[in-house]
């Protein structure tokens, strides 16, 4: 058994390495712009959607399938996987797009790119360099859905051509964005009315003051209302169990956690695990009771208390008085503040449906 510690006392930081574990409403009408400034004052998630008059329960799920290695490029064209994947993206929630219609993407590039112009001749900052201007790119990309009331995931690119590059010089892109809905609930979506269209996970990448124009004129045109979507410690517990259970087919190579703990000043403790021992803890907590194809929320937890217990009884650190705020291995990683990096193609449905889950908790009524 090895162990590693290096404490910094001045940076509050503590970094610690094992190489063996125990084997233990959407509205049926146009929204007013005081109703979507009122949403965007919302801070607090609600379990709750008013859709045309039923308020529909949005259950926080008990159990997950288990992933399954798949290859997506059979089903989604290669070109649009490599633009998802390998790339750290923020995300955010955003409530149904009234009138959005997917035959409408050519007119849609058109009316982002003239808005985006006119806020720069109003003399909007826009932290890219010096521009000739821009040229917006919307497109589908098809195959991501997983049901008949999933709609099918809508990619923005935004490209630019700086002053002083060669007349020959390609536009750059500058900016990237798409909006999911991978298994959302069904009784949600189909409780919405036909006016609406929910894509409630928006992924940027990209200067903020982009991101900024593009959601303004998104809530502009379908009435809509972005809000932040952070990840909260139980969801990166899932993330950190369902990339382990992965192991035995794609080797995640590590298994890196970070916890804050609440002292003063706050400590943050990183904690990587050996894949073979974090995915021997995991088989040890998988229940008898339970089917190949369904994790539950109980061996979750086992696992990540095995984790927790293991790190105390050689540190002396109680880690479950912190906050988990980030975890990573090579199949991918997600921090807190609401950022995800899917390195490998063969689980994107099943970690987008997880982030499609939390989005439409996050949204308000």
């Amino acid at each position: 058994m090895l162990h590693n510690a290096n404490r910094n006392v001045g940076s509050s930081h503590l970094e610690m390495s094992t190489e063996e574990t125990p084997r233990n409403n959407a509205l049926a009408q146009r929204r007013s712009k005081s109703y979507r400034q009122s949403m965007r004052s919302c801070v607090e998630a609600t379990h709750l959607a008013y859709t045309s008059g039923l308020l529909t329960a949005l259950r926080i799920p008990r159990s997950r399938k288990a992933p399954k290695s798949c290859d997506i490029t059979k089903q989604v064209d290669p070109d649009q996987v490599a633009l998802l994947v390998k790339k750290e993206w923020q995300l955010s929630y955003v409530t149904p797009l009234y009138q959005f219609r997917h035959t409408q993407l050519k007119s849609y590039s058109k009316q982002l790119s003239a808005f985006m112009v006119s806020e720069k001749q109003q003399g909007l900052a826009i932290e890219v360099g010096q521009e000739l201007g821009f040229k917006v790119n919307f497109s589908v990309v098809l195959g991501l859905a997983e049901t008949d009331k999933d709609a099918e995931t809508v990619f923005i690119q935004i490209l630019s051509k700086q002053v002083f590059s060669a007349k020959d010089d390609a536009p750059k892109v500058v900016w990237s964005g798409w909006l999911t809905c991978v298994n959302g609930d069904l009784d949600y979506l189909r409780s919405l009315p036909l006016e609406f269209v929910s894509l409630p996970l928006f992924c940027t990448r990209g200067p903020e003051s982009l991101t900024v124009l593009v959601k303004s004129w998104f809530e502009n045109i379908f009435d809509c209302c972005f809000g932040p979507l952070d990840i909260n410690s139980t969801n990166l517990q899932w993330l950190a169990s369902l990339w382990t259970g992965c192991h035995p087919t794609i080797n995640i190579q590590y298994l890196k956690l970070v916890w804050t703990l609440p002292t003063l000043p706050p400590m943050d403790v990183t904690y990587t695990v050996h894949p073979q021992d974090a995915w021997e803890l995991w088989d040890s907590m998988r229940q008898v009771d339970t089917t190949e194809d369904s994790i539950s929320i109980d061996e979750v937890t086992g696992f990540i208390k095995g984790l927790q217990s293991h790190f105390f009884r050689h540190f002396r650190i109680d880690l479950s008085a912190g906050s988990l705020m980030q975890i990573s291995t090579a199949l991918g990683s997600s921090h807190h503040s609401g950022k995800i990096k899917i390195a490998s193609p063969n689980y994107i449905p099943t970690i987008l449906q997880l982030l499609t889950e939390c989005a439409l908790l996050k949204m308000p009524i």
